[in-house]
């Protein structure tokens, strides 16, 4: 499979854009996507953010597999970190959000009110990866479409104060990623879920990778969504089994070519989009290391 590495010029200047602003924030709003938690955690974070308080929300909580999402919760916290699982197409649980921020401020609030100092609104900055769904969740916080939103990496390009209620104000920020993945599952595993272009990637190698991991966490699932008449791959190191698996789907699927050969590039498509859209239903792809 290909090696995958993207760092695209605005990437390099939204860091240096955030590192700049840092001085006029409270505390970073870490967005993760909750189907692949450890991958879509930029490791460049925690150097850019020089120690401010983090809260960390686990969007798309809607599509990843609810024990272990509650698994990575346990995890956080005994990082020392608040967390929280949302939904931010539907807003399940985003209107927690203020009330979260304010319990991690809780110490410096507490010692603004005891000096006689009126707390401000608290004062947040919203980072991830590109389409881990900020524009969205910012939409849902601000109760109106202001941030501009697509099911594409990529869409926020600049830098705004976002208003929320009385009591928060966020700014919003490119998503990044980093320089090289050094493991290339993570690269993958952000690839699956949509978090790098795919006019950069070969799509049935991402499919393939795809298959891979399904088969050996969630086999039933893949089997009853294709209604797959074949058995499990026998050795999930064997290409050629993957590969069994992708085409009796595609001819599930009908995606046939002369001579009644499956076309594997349709046939990656819609494994992809079955996964991307929650149609293989709720499915995480890492679980936290002390689970």
């Amino acid at each position: 499979m290909s090696s995958i590495q993207w760092f695209p010029g605005h990437m390099t200047k939204a860091r240096r854009q955030i590192q700049e602003k840092l001085k006029l924030i409270d505390l970073a709003i870490e967005l993760l996507d909750a189907r692949i938690p450890f991958s879509s955690r930029n490791p460049m974070i925690d150097e850019i953010l020089l120690g401010k308080p983090r809260l960390i929300i686990l969007n798309k909580s809607d599509l990843a597999d609810p024990r272990t999402t509650e698994q990575w919760m346990d995890q956080f916290k005994r990082e020392g970190h608040v967390s929280i699982a949302v939904d931010s197409s539907t807003g399940t649980k985003v209107n927690q959000i203020p009330v979260l921020a304010k319990e991690v401020l809780h110490d410096k609030i507490a010692r603004q009110i005891a000096k006689g100092i009126k707390p401000r609104a608290v004062r947040g900055l919203i980072v991830g990866i590109p389409n881990v769904g900020k524009s969205t969740l910012i939409n849902r916080l601000a109760g109106r479409s202001i941030a501009a939103t697509g099911d594409r990496p990529g869409v926020t390009k600049g830098q705004q104060w976002i208003k929320v209620g009385t009591e928060m104000e966020l700014l919003d920020t490119p998503g990044i990623l980093w320089p090289k993945f050094e493991d290339q599952l993570v690269g993958y595993r952000l690839a699956m879920t949509g978090a790098i272009k795919e006019q950069i990637l070969n799509v049935e190698d991402i499919a393939f990778f795809a298959m891979k991991e399904l088969s050996q966490r969630y086999w039933d699932t893949i089997a009853g969504r294709y209604e797959l008449e074949v058995p499990p791959p026998s050795d999930m190191d064997d290409p050629d089994e993957i590969v069994r698996i992708m085409e009796a789907i595609g001819r599930k699927r009908g995606c046939l070519i002369s001579g009644g050969r499956v076309d594997l590039e349709k046939a990656s498509g819609v494994i992809l989009r079955d996964l991307r859209s929650g149609k293989l239903g709720r499915i995480t792809l890492e679980a936290p290391e002390f689970a």
